[in-house]
């Protein structure tokens, strides 16, 4: 329903200046709500006209002030439309505090998302990782170019968001920067948590989001059998920094554990534990859950042959990332791996071929992982045909006696 709106002019006789005239005053209301303000002006109170709220006559002063009094009106009717159609209501003191310049200054998108970024960076390292504010960043820097292209901005208000912002997010991701839906699906995550935040501090009332859908698409994530595993193991590396990236990720194959689970793995996270075996014992940087795997005889020789290359109390010198997803690139070219090699598919190939493949329980497995909820488990639990092969022997010898009998009757 539209507001009732009016502004009208008054003097204020009361207040008498010396040279004996009063000053002009403005009222806005706005249904039934009043804010007054100071028109910056005086005059003689006897060329008034209280019915229209003008000077009358034709002299210099009264055309003077009769055009400035209709700038403020238009000036008021302006802001009064513009807070309408910002905020979706309005009242008096909005109005004036925009016409006079009060409180104009409204929280624009990119401010809050580069205030939580800066924020989230103190937290890396702590209860936050690395690749979650990486991934943040370049959310932001799709954004900010995403306004930059469709809106010729450098920012956007938050009271503008709306469905068709998102989704023109969205189509701008597909067309200009040609990502995929899971990548899309994954930003958009980012940025509606910067929403949530906006909607949580009371800077939006509404959800911008409402009716935007987009759903993830089933991927093979990819895992490394026992024979390519082997080659990998047997292959003659190029110099000592292929070797320690390929040894970093068998063990992580051996043990479940992400990049920057190993990287932050120290003496410390080694326990002997209650049945004599030696675990590792550690919390998970992602999820910040606790991760338990009993070590096997492959990587606690990996531990062994690099006891003592780190200086500090870490057990291994793990490079960067991307030098890691590097080397093992060329790894895999070398060994015909046809799967592309990254260091997170030892983790897939852990939960599919050495575990889940091997009859080791789902329950076993998520907890081994780390993971918060076992329906992310049952991600990576793909079946093999070593798997099928496995059960199918074992239904085998169970019908066994069942299988004679008909066979003996056909």
């Amino acid at each position: 329903m539209r507001s009732t709106f009016k502004v009208l002019f008054y003097l204020k006789r009361n207040n008498p200046k010396p040279d004996g005239t009063v000053p002009v005053m403005g009222r806005i209301t706005v249904d039934g709500t009043i804010s007054q303000f100071s028109c910056k002006m005086t005059i003689p109170p006897d060329l008034w006209d209280t019915k229209t709220g003008r000077l009358t006559g034709k002299s210099t002063l009264a055309v003077k002030t009769n055009l400035a009094l209709d700038k403020i009106r238009v000036d008021i009717n302006r802001h009064y439309q513009e807070v309408m159609q910002a905020d979706g209501f309005v009242t008096a003191d909005k109005v004036k505090n925009a016409y006079l310049g009060l409180d104009v200054k409204q929280d624009t998108f990119l401010v809050l998302f580069a205030n939580h970024n800066q924020e989230f960076s103190r937290k890396v390292g702590y209860s936050r990782s690395q690749s979650s504010y990486s991934n943040y960043c370049t959310i932001y820097k799709h954004m900010e170019n995403y306004i930059r292209h469709e809106y010729k901005r450098d920012d956007v208000y938050l009271k503008e968001l709306n469905l068709a912002f998102f989704n023109g997010f969205e189509h701008y991701l597909r067309t200009e920067r040609e990502c995929c839906t899971n990548t899309i699906w994954n930003y958009m995550i980012g940025v509606k948590h910067i929403v949530a935040i906006a909607r949580n501090s009371g800077q939006i009332t509404i959800n911008p989001f409402a009716g935007y859908l987009i759903k993830p698409e089933q991927t093979d994530r990819g895992f490394l059998n026992k024979e390519e595993l082997n080659s990998i193991v047997n292959a003659e590396m190029k110099n000592a920094q292929y070797e320690l990236v390929r040894d970093l990720f068998v063990f992580s194959v051996f043990t479940g554990l992400s990049y920057s689970d190993v990287k932050n793995l120290t003496k410390d996270h080694l326990k002997t534990s209650f049945d004599g075996h030696l675990w590792i014992i550690t919390r998970r940087q992602k999820t910040n859950t606790d991760s338990s795997i009993r070590l096997l005889e492959v990587p606690k020789r990996i531990i062994e042959k690099y006891k003592g290359y780190c200086r500090d109390n870490r057990l291994f010198p793990v490079p960067g990332n991307g030098t890691c997803n590097n080397i093992l690139k060329k790894i895999g070219k070398q060994c015909g791996i046809k799967t592309r090699l990254t260091y997170h598919l030892a983790r897939h190939t852990f939960s599919t071929t050495l575990t889940l493949s091997q009859g080791v329980p789902i329950e076993t497995v998520s907890k081994m992982l780390g993971h918060t909820n076992i329906k992310t488990t049952q991600i990576y639990a793909k079946i093999t045909n070593e798997k099928i092969s496995q059960d199918m022997e074992i239904l085998s010898h169970k019908l066994e006696s069942l299988e004679k009998q008909i066979t003996e009757r056909l």
